[in-house]
């Protein structure tokens, strides 16, 4: 069994955290912080660029040798409002005090040095939908091809409603073929809006040779090397989940299925 399904650590500190290294792939790392009020934790970017992510909760936020004051304004992710974040180069370092309780995410991919520190968000990002029936859900692009902030990195918000699919119909982007594909290695962090509530995401090849379906629970990351990756919200239970994205390329080619071609 491919080990795809990350649990968190715990409920407090550094609580998440995937490299290349343990992940098995090149690309993409991807950690989360869940602090109190008045604690502080920061890190090096190293050769890696950086988005913070404020899922929850406010921080004042030092980085880059700038002050960029408090960010962050949802208190809870389902709120939807839009996130704040910020971009952080390689070479640089990062530190953030919480002044509420918060959640932060560390999406990262190689850095070139070809961006500055910068906000991203709130202004510009907007909730737009995405599919129709039950395969409609909410995106909050953070940092997609169309938004020039990164050398490597591709990170949005999805909130799917409870009793519909997102993901979906399902596409991989697992070969280096631009135009028609790209290599794109994927993380997803899950929330769930229920108490013991959870949800479905399968990560399957063409040939079936990746084939796992897993129940995600509150806080849990899958990690996609390959193939197509859906992900299914039951009845009651409303699902969110942040993409980091990151490959050879900064774009994002997809391949459906061959069961749902034809739905696209």
């Amino acid at each position: 069994m491919a080990d795809l399904l990350k649990k968190p650590f715990g409920t407090h500190g550094k609580v998440h955290e995937i490299t290349p290294q343990s992940a098995g792939w090149r690309y993409v790392g991807f950690s989360l912080y869940r602090i109190r009020a008045g604690e502080t934790v920061g890190e090096a970017t190293g050769d890696c660029e950086v988005i913070l992510v404020m899922v929850e909760g406010k921080a004042t936020i030092n980085a880059a040798g700038k002050e960029w004051g408090e960010l962050g304004e949802r208190m809870n992710v389902f709120e939807k409002t839009p996130p704040h974040c910020l971009y952080v180069p390689n070479g640089k370092d990062w530190e953030a005090t919480a002044t509420t309780d918060c959640t932060i995410a560390v999406c990262q991919a190689p850095g070139k040095g070809g961006h500055e520190a910068r906000k991203i968000g709130p202004e510009g990002i907007e909730l737009t939908q995405r599919g129709e029936g039950v395969n409609t859900r909410y995106i909050n692009n953070i940092a997609m091809e169309a938004e020039d902030y990164c050398d490597s990195l591709l990170v949005t918000e999805v909130f799917t409603p409870a009793g519909h699919w997102s993901s979906f119909p399902s596409h991989r982007h697992d070969e280096d073929d631009f135009p028609r594909i790209t290599y794109l290695e994927e993380t997803y962090y899950h929330r769930i809006n229920a108490e013991g509530g959870w949800g479905i995401q399968r990560v399957y090849t063409d040939d079936l040779s990746l084939n796992e379906t897993m129940a995600v629970y509150d806080g849990d990351v899958v990690c996609v090397p390959r193939g197509h990756h859906p992900c299914g919200a039951p009845h009651g239970f409303e699902m969110y989940y942040l993409n980091v994205m990151a490959g050879p390329r900064r774009n994002w080619r997809f391949v459906p299925a061959p069961e749902v071609e034809h739905m696209f």
